[in-house]
């Protein structure tokens, strides 16, 4: 029963974080079309739901190119708005993983924990700062919970992160800028053709996890093969 009620509570969570996350999806799509006094604080808001406990892959690239392509000048302060975002969210992640190893250990696999923890050992500052930088599929969020469960200074935390996701986002600003019609061609482009764009992205995750799934089915297989008693000797 107990278990029940646990599995229950967990799925209200699961289905209250999916609302959430839709809802936010929504408040994203609007914030490429609104004008910057209500865009700037529902940008930090999407952004620190991002950097957070939800996962809301690239939104915050794909808004600032967007919103810089249509507004031009807006290439000098809008970027500013999914740092400073990003920054409060990683903040709520770095704070919850501080309070002990335990909710990192159950949201990531411990083997890939003890490898961001090297990272952290050899390179310091700056196995927080390349993820930082880099965009998606580069997993960012295990190192935020890494640098929390570590005791990584949150001073230095709060200025790797506001600095690398600050030239992140002007990168993307000024390359918007400067490919205007470029970009406004793609969007375009996307809107027209987005069922089968859709599609191809679809297939491509799927064929990962079959790919996934096989090469973890094949080496079970070899695992048990080698540990099954031989009678041949």
């Amino acid at each position: 029963r107990a278990r029940r009620e646990i599995y229950g509570k967990c799925l209200k969570m699961l289905e209250w974080l999916q609302g959430l996350r839709l809802w936010m999806e929504a408040a994203a799509g609007q914030v490429m079309m609104m004008p910057v006094y209500y865009a700037a604080p529902m940008m930090i808001l999407v952004g620190a739901a991002d950097s957070s406990l939800l996962s809301l892959p690239e939104i915050n690239d794909i808004i600032t190119v967007t919103r810089v392509a249509h507004n031009p000048i807006e290439v000098y302060y809008f970027p500013l708005f999914p740092a400073v975002g990003s920054v409060i969210g990683c903040l709520i992640l770095y704070s919850l993983t501080r309070r002990g190893r335990e909710f990192v250990t159950r949201r990531f696999h411990p083997h890939q924990l003890e490898f961001v923890e090297g990272l952290y050992r050899r390179y310091g500052f700056l196995a927080l700062a390349i993820p930082a930088l880099l965009p998606p599929p580069l997993p960012f969020k295990i190192f935020v919970a890494a640098a929390g469960a570590l005791g990584y200074s949150r001073g230095r935390f709060v200025i790797t992160v506001m600095l690398a996701r600050t030239v992140r986002y002007y990168s993307w600003a000024i390359a918007a800028y400067f490919m205007r019609d470029r970009v406004l061609q793609a969007i375009e482009w996307l809107k027209a053709h987005f069922t089968e764009v859709l599609v191809v992205i679809v297939a491509v995750v799927a064929l990962f996890f079959i790919i996934r799934w096989s090469l973890l089915w094949v080496r079970s297989r070899a695992l048990k093969s080698k540990a099954a008693p031989s009678y041949t000797d």
